[in-house]
């Protein structure tokens, strides 16, 4: 019987201080010139009191070096629309900016905007396990509307798991285990000592980019203004 503690703690833990995500209009164009507009701000609750140096899951998932002069941190839901249009925005990012460029990708399940969101966080740790954490992560936002509407998403994630060529059986205890819940715990707990309050949240070496400052054209300005060392 497997047990189902680490996602009532995971529910405690995160469902306080989340209640909405930020919508938008349009998805980047073909010459990768997003349009990111109608906010929807989160629900007026209060995140729990955190301590000082909240790290994070460790390690980190990250594209990209260490030694890269920008580095982006994203708090992000599977199932959350704008993230889901922010993924190639921020894939474009990487091509153009290659190694000078670091990403790195926090969980932060809306819970209970989005039914589906936690068990979308879990496949994505779970594959995490076996190495493949980008290869879920990146199936999960492009196939976003196959599952996001489905009664049991199980079956579906469990597809994503063999056609990215996990082993299928240890993926499926391995996502409800505590080792996958505790990574998405700690990574909401990172979230809320930060201030996130929905997704997606993007932070540019430690400052939060402004919702509206998150299309193509407008993150590149950030990020060169960023390289050039101008403020």
């Amino acid at each position: 019987m497997k047990s189902k503690t680490p996602f009532i703690i995971i529910l405690l833990v995160l469902a306080v201080a989340i209640g909405g995500a930020w919508y938008l209009k349009k998805a980047a164009t073909s010459q990768g010139h997003g349009a990111i507009s109608n906010r929807t701000p989160a629900s007026n609750t209060t995140p729990p009191p955190a301590t000082a140096g909240v790290n994070g899951a460790e390690p980190p998932h990250t594209l990209g070096p260490t030694s890269a002069k920008v580095h982006l941190e994203e708090f992000g839901d599977f199932e959350c629309p704008p993230c889901g249009l922010l993924h190639p925005i921020l894939q474009q990012m990487q091509t153009e900016f290659s190694d000078r460029l670091q990403i790195t990708f926090r969980e932060f399940p809306l819970v209970p905007t989005h039914q589906h969101a936690m068990a979308a966080a879990s496949a994505a740790e779970a594959a995490a396990l076996q190495g493949k954490f980008w290869e879920m992560h990146d199936l999960l936002y492009e196939h976003q509307k196959d599952w996001h509407e489905v009664f049991d998403v199980r079956p579906i994630f469990e597809g994503y798991a063999k056609q990215i060529g996990l082993d299928v059986e240890r993926y499926k205890r391995d996502v409800n285990s505590d080792p996958v819940a505790d990574r998405i715990i700690q990574d909401g707990k990172r979230g809320h000592y930060l201030g996130v309050k929905g997704t997606p949240t993007v932070f540019l070496n430690g400052r939060e980019v402004p919702f509206e400052s998150l299309p193509a054209d407008k993150l590149r300005v950030l990020i060169n203004s960023e390289l050039s060392g101008s403020k």
